[in-house]
């Protein structure tokens, strides 16, 4: 735990907040700003950062996002399902606390996330392929 991190606060009840699910490794809970009906975050109740941080040993508490996603869904009705996790300031991450939104979604909800795509650039992805291969 982390004394200022808001949501290490959630976790210890300091800040109260709307829990969907709670065990010794995770804990699920309604966005106070939702996006959609539903929308909520899944956290890991240890104290990482961001995914980039996030140790190969510490990953075991992903596991439950698959079921957790399907409950939401079931109950919500949504017929879709939004998953956004945010690493780092300029992705959009504004508490750095590892956290999974979990948007669930329904026809014609207004809700649009990608901007318009482009062509890739054949000699960039070259690079970034001889880069990543490093």
């Amino acid at each position: 735990m982390t004394e200022d991190c808001l949501f290490c606060k959630i976790i210890s009840k300091e800040i109260p907040s709307y829990i969907l699910y709670e065990d010794d490794e995770i804990l699920v809970f309604l966005d106070i700003n939702p996006i959609t009906k539903g929308h909520a975050l899944f956290i890991p109740k240890k104290h990482i950062a961001n995914l980039c941080e996030l140790k190969e040993e510490e990953i075991g508490f992903m596991k439950k996002l698959p079921a957790i996603a399907r409950k939401l869904k079931e109950v919500t009705g949504a017929t879709g399902m939004n998953l956004i996790q945010n690493n780092g300031k300029d992705a959009g991450q504004v508490i750095f606390h590892i956290h999974f939104h979990l948007m669930p979604r329904h026809p014609n909800d207004g809700l649009t996330m990608l901007p318009p795509r482009t062509a890739l650039d054949k000699v960039g992805a070259e690079d970034l392929i001889n880069k990543f291969a490093q």
